[in-house]
């Protein structure tokens, strides 16, 4: 099979710092890839991760991930620390839940706080938290842990936590919150947090400005609802927009730009169908909610997102990359303002089910594969 394939987009909508250490250890490098704009090597950063989920730098380069049966993991100098770092949350570590996403604080130099995104349980049920703590590296754990976040309500069921965080430039924190499955109908409702994206303080306050506050019909904290089960969120590096997508059901996946208090459809109007095939919606679009910028039939269930914005690829700079769970590939989308151009698969014949996607500060591409045995991945340029 080859490296790549190539996706028109009309077929698609159809069917505390670092002490410096020694030098890294040598990556694991693999053959050359070819795609439509660069070739590139894999690299394996760091191997024997179990069922990675997401990923993020501290300030020096060295790296965190989360593994989602509850362990926070350090990659620094190349090497993977055999300790977990102590004091995370305890988790809901069933089915699609456990510790999930990991953000660090913009301020991290002079606070050393780090935020994670996981499943927690209580009140009968589970729903997705987020708790931050300080960073203690000569110590290896989190002092000072505190939920600020707690969805509400908890459900039954294991899938649909959503959860990825993201910090915007005026420190504002947006968290991703899943319909929770069994709970799709409550995305149309406001008045919870199930499918919404949330907007929050790096305290857990409220923003002022929040499309919802000060009402007595909705959560305040509530930025945009509609939503299924947002598993990739990334900051446009030239509008300062918050794009997101989010997993279809049987067909539907989306591609989404956030708008202060819309409401992006979710189960009224979907691409999709149910598992068993049954119509959820016979309407794929209405007035008053939101339209996709791109949706996917098949699913390509879409996680983790990156806006490319490196100097390792020229090429690359202002595509977006999206890992795929469904067809194990990672996808580029090429862009003209808000609108996708085309669209190509890479890493095919690597077979494995990207989580997550990271540009990393060093300007090459950062992934996680999610599996029992997961790596940490880079794309360097072959040459």
């Amino acid at each position: 099979m080859p490296a790549h394939r190539v996706a028109p987009v009309a077929a698609v909508l159809a069917a505390a710092l670092l002490i410096a250490g020694p030098p890294p250890a040598p990556a694991a490098a693999q053959g050359v890839e070819r795609s439509q704009q660069a070739s590139f090597r894999v690299e394996t950063v760091a191997g024997g991760l179990e069922n990675p989920w997401g990923l993020a730098f501290l300030p020096d380069g060295a790296m965190l991930v989360t593994e989602r049966p509850g362990r926070l993991r350090l990659v620094r100098d190349g090497r993977l620390e055999q300790a977990p770092i102590a004091g995370t949350p305890a988790v809901f570590a069933a089915g699609q839940g456990g510790l999930l996403d990991v953000a660090v604080h913009p301020d991290f130099a002079s606070n050393g706080l780090v935020y994670l995104s996981y499943a927690g349980s209580g009140d009968g049920g589970a729903g997705t938290e987020v708790a931050r703590g300080r960073l203690d590296l000569q110590a290896m754990r989190l002092t000072d842990v505190e939920t600020i976040f707690v969805a509400a309500p908890k459900t039954g069921g294991r899938a649909h936590y959503g959860s990825r965080l993201l910090f915007a430039p005026d420190g504002s924190l947006y968290v991703t919150l899943g319909d929770r499955y069994s709970h799709m109908k409550e995305a149309q409702n406001p008045g919870t947090h199930l499918g919404s994206v949330i907007r929050i303080t790096d305290s857990g306050g409220v923003p002022a400005d929040n499309p919802f506050a000060g009402r007595s019909d909705a959560r305040p904290e509530v930025f945009t609802y509609g939503h299924r089960n947002v598993q990739g969120m990334a900051l446009h590096p030239q509008t300062g927009a918050v794009w997101t997508h989010e997993h279809g059901p049987r067909g539907g996946d989306e591609v989404n730009i956030l708008k202060p208090g819309a409401n992006y459809g979710w189960p009224a109007v979907t691409y999709g169908v149910d598992y068993s095939g049954a119509v959820i919606s016979d309407r794929s679009e209405a007035p008053g909610m939101e339209p996709p910028l791109v949706h996917w039939v098949p699913s390509i269930a879409p996680s983790g997102m990156a806006f490319y914005s490196g100097e390792a690829f020229p090429q690359w700079q202002g595509d977006l990359f999206i890992g795929a769970l469904a067809g194990a590939h990672l996808r580029r989308l090429e862009l003209d303002g808000d609108r996708v151009t085309a669209q190509e698969e890479l890493l095919v014949d690597l077979n494995a089910r990207i989580r997550d996607v990271r540009s990393g500060p060093d300007g090459f591409l950062y992934l996680l594969t999610d599996a029992s045995d997961g790596r940490l991945l880079r794309l360097v340029p072959a040459s």
